[in-house]
């Protein structure tokens, strides 16, 4: 009786395993085909639109360097173009519908003369997210995105006016539109904190990358006496000048040092990428909305590069403890008092500046020399 007892459970165990077997083969098959038939997630397209070429600094150079972060950060779940060298104004129009058409969900226009264009395609195309950097337009479908960098431009005029000789500093300015003019003042407010006599000379170029006509502003402001030079243009010509007559210089947009590495002392930049980010990730989980984001210092868009080396201790510490302030949310470069030019009271003292009076700033402040083209 032993020998058959064995046989039967040998054969229980034997169909018991031929059903595990066929279950575990139909449930293989049945896993298969649903990885077969489930569709491909679709990747966010996202273009960024450029006045100029990426390069190896400025503007540009640092809206690359955040596309770039972007698809480092996100990988497959996005695929990124870049069109360089789009003109601004109706020009550049024709760009951003190619895009548009092309299947591009998410895009970034990386200059102020592409908002109206920008608002055009925008109203045409209302399944695209559209996001212009320094604008002041919005839609439904499209935001604003820029960053307080009068914040860096406050320490950076403070910079300069503990690296110069003479209290005499000249500013490489780019257009007559309220961020450029904002950033003067803030320069010049910056400069005053540590000399209170400082004064900034003001040039015009009329441009945001022309490296000739920039440095003959610039020689025209070391001609006039200044012994450090600021700028708001994508070229590192207005240090290179300056580095030729042993004068200072504060860069812009990113850390030119090598540039002109003898004259550089410091200067604001940027920091885009966990902007660009989380402008995509919004898109893909169906977050986004249209906004007009203002970073600053205390989340990282806004920057200071440097003080160099050579500013003198007691200058860099100050600069730390303004820049402490700053994203502390305790000092705004702003604050009350300030007078401009004709001695009239624009903020007043225990006030600080209100947003709407920043982005339409069309002022200079007391100390800043020259006047806002018209």
């Amino acid at each position: 009786m032993e020998i058959p007892l064995k046989r039967r459970a040998l054969a229980v165990v034997a169909g018991v395993t031929a059903v595990l077997l066929a279950a575990c083969s139909s449930s293989s098959s049945s896993s298969t085909a649903a990885e077969e038939a489930a569709p491909a997630v679709e990747k966010l397209k996202v273009a960024f639109v450029y006045i100029g070429v990426p390069g190896d600094a400025g503007w540009t150079y640092m809206h690359d360097q955040g596309r770039l972060e972007m698809e480092a950060a996100l990988g497959d779940q996005i695929e990124t173009t870049a069109v360089e060298n789009v003109p601004e104004g109706p020009a550049g129009k024709k760009t951003f519908e190619d895009l548009a058409r092309q299947g591009y969900k998410l895009i970034f226009g990386t200059s102020f003369g592409y908002m109206d264009p920008m608002l055009e395609v925008a109203a045409a195309y209302p399944d695209v997210k559209f996001m212009h950097a320094t604008g002041y337009k919005t839609a439904p479908n499209m935001g604003t995105y820029f960053g307080a960098a009068e914040e860096a431009r406050f320490l950076s005029g403070m910079i300069a006016a503990s690296v110069s000789k003479s209290g005499r500093l000249g500013y490489v300015a780019a257009f007559p539109i309220p961020e450029v003019v904002r950033g003067i003042n803030a320069f010049e407010l910056g400069a005053q904190a540590i000399n209170p006599k400082a004064t900034t000379k003001v040039v015009w170029t009329s441009t945001w990358y022309d490296p000739t006509i920039e440095s003959k502003a610039a020689q025209s402001l070391l001609n006039a006496g200044a012994d450090v030079l600021a700028q708001h243009q994508d070229s590192p010509a207005t240090g290179q000048a300056a580095e030729e007559v042993g004068a200072r210089w504060l860069s812009y947009n990113s850390n030119m040092q090598s540039l002109a590495p003898k004259a550089w002392a410091g200067g604001p930049g940027w920091d885009w990428g966990p902007f660009y980010i989380a402008q995509a990730k919004a898109v893909i989980d169906g977050t986004w909305k249209s906004e007009q984001y203002y970073g600053n210092m205390k989340d990282g868009m806004v920057k200071l590069f440097g003080p160099a080396e050579d500013v003198p201790a007691d200058a860099a510490a100050a600069v730390k403890a303004a820049q402490d302030a700053f994203i502390a949310g305790t000092a705004a470069p702003f604050d009350g008092p300030i007078l401009d030019q004709a001695g009239k009271t624009q903020v007043a003292q225990g006030a600080t500046a209100p947003m709407d009076a920043l982005m339409s700033m069309q002022y200079f402040v007391k100390g800043v020399q020259g006047t806002i083209a018209k």
